[in-house]
Parts: C-alpha cells; structure tokens; sequence
C-alpha cells in the first residue's frame, strides 16, 4: 500500500523514554511491592502517535526536543526507523523526557513523568503547509500547543491529554479533539466543542458534536499486555481514518481495532498492520453482522 493512499500527518508532542516496572499489581499508596521485571523502551505520547500513524502507512513527521545525550539519539533512532521524518526534532540542552510506568498483570499502570527537554522546544523554525494535517497532545508545554493552533491553517486536532482546563482560543481551533472518559469529565468545556471523540475502554468508541452523541462504535475483544500507547495508537488511526474519507461509525472502528492490537502488544510503540488491512478488516466483521 502507498504511503500517498493516507494524508501527511503532523505530530507536535512529546518524545520520552518510558522506564517500566512490570508486577503483579499496582502499588497503593506507601506500599513497597517486591517481584517486578525492569525494561526500557521508546515512548511518549507525541512520539507514539508519530510512529503509529508511519506503522499504519501514513506519512508521519515528528516535532518535539530530545536531550543531546545517549537517550536522545537511541529516540531519534527508533522514530528513523519506524519511518517518521525527525528533520524537526530539536535536540536540546537539558535531560530527554522520562517516564517512569508501573504496569500490572491485567494491563493497567500509573505513570509519572518528568518532561525534561519536551518543555524547552519552540516552532520558530518549523512550517506548517495550508492543508497540513496537526496532532498535539498536552505533554508539552501548553505555549506550544497554542502556538502550533495558531500557525496551523489546516486540519487540527488535539488529545487532550493529559487533563487540564483548555483556553477558549484553543478549543474553538480544533477540528478534532479525543479523550478518553475520564478526561471529558474532567473538561466540562469538551461539551460544546464541535467534535470530540471519547474512547471508553472495553466499552468502544463515541463521537460527539457539540455535547450531542452523533456515533458509536464496540470495542474488540482482546486479551490486554499493555495499555500504555494503545490510546496513542487509537489517536493516529483515527485521524488517518477521517482524513482518508471515512465517515464516523466506520472511522472509530477502524481506530478501535487498531487499539485493540496495540492493548494486546506489550509495547508502547507496538508493531501494527497497515490501515489498509484494518479497513478491510473491520468491513468484513459489518458484513457478517448484517
């Protein structure tokens, strides 16, 4: 499948090394648990959304910082490889970004991270084309992101997360926001925003326009690795699925079989098929329902 089947998208986030603990269960508060298995892999949610979206046969461009250390370039390797273009990644005089993940043996996981070079980039130097396609999250500096929605003339779209209250200039910018359900609790604002898709975990998929439901989709059952990337992965198949054309039903059960496989990959950047096969994939399973 060409890459020129899917438009170009854009990702303006954060580039981190994700350092997990893996262990039976989730540590509660002041609690020391014993038994957990130590790895370290490529992440953060910009970085993941740009590999996905090259994974799935988009054409993907990076824009984010790493630090100038070992870190940095084992991260700007791994998005090379994967197919993303990081001609526009800065490397920076500070510590690349980290995130330090405890995972349990159902998938869930607590993170924390700590931003390092994701807070110290700027788009002085980077153009947006007219019909550029724009995904930002919110593990960079929020001056960034409103700065990439002002310069920005074509198709934007926003994760929003992590959580926070958005300014109005911002919301009313994006063609697209996603979230998960907690994080549109969390932003009363999201009900009045034009398009908002919201994923529910086990329960599927859900587009909004302007607080009203417009459109659904089931999740697919699957046996859960990880959970960590698999919204990332959601994000990048969703915005190639509508920009390819797709209308909202079918779009968010593309974007949900493609989350499906990332939950069930235990890494953040997980191995994905084409959306090619996805598309098909996902009309083959309406054609037997009907």
């Amino acid at each position: 499948m060409s890459k020129r089947e899917f438009p170009a998208v854009t990702v303006v986030g954060s580039i981190n090394l994700d350092i997990i603990a893996t262990a039976d269960r989730l540590p509660a508060a002041g609690e020391t648990i014993g038994g957990g298995s130590l790895h370290q892999q490529s992440g953060g949610k910009g970085a993941n959304q740009a590999v996905a979206a090259a994974r799935l046969g988009g054409s993907s461009r990076m824009i984010g910082a790493v630090g100038d250390d070992a870190q940095g370039r084992l991260l700007l390797e791994a998005m090379a490889s994967a197919g993303v273009d990081t001609a526009d990644v800065a490397v920076v005089d500070d510590a690349t970004g980290t995130a330090l993940i405890v995972v349990d043996r159902e998938g869930e996981n607590q993170i924390v991270v700590c931003p390092g070079a994701n807070e110290n980039f700027s788009l002085d130097a980077v153009e947006f084309g007219a019909n550029e396609t724009v995904l930002c999250q919110l593990e960079v500096g929020l001056p960034v992101v409103l700065e990439a929605a002002r310069r920005s003339s074509g198709y934007f779209v926003l994760n929003a997360a992590p959580a926070m209250d958005l300014p109005a200039e911002l919301l009313e910018r994006c063609d697209l926001v996603i979230v998960n359900e907690t994080e549109y609790a969390l932003i009363p604002a999201l009900a009045q925003a034009k398009l908002v898709a919201v994923t529910y975990g086990k329960d599927g998929a859900a587009m909004f326009e302007h607080g009203t439901m417009v459109a659904e989709a089931p999740a697919s059952a699957v046996t859960v690795a990880n959970t960590v990337g698999a919204g990332d992965a959601f994000c990048a198949a969703l915005v190639l699925a509508l920009r390819h054309g797709l209308d909202y039903p079918r779009a968010l059960a593309v974007a949900n079989a493609v989350g499906a496989d990332a939950v069930g990959d235990p890494s953040s950047q997980p191995d994905l098929a084409q959306l090619r096969h996805y598309l098909e994939r996902t009309e083959a399973a309406a054609d037997s329902a009907r």
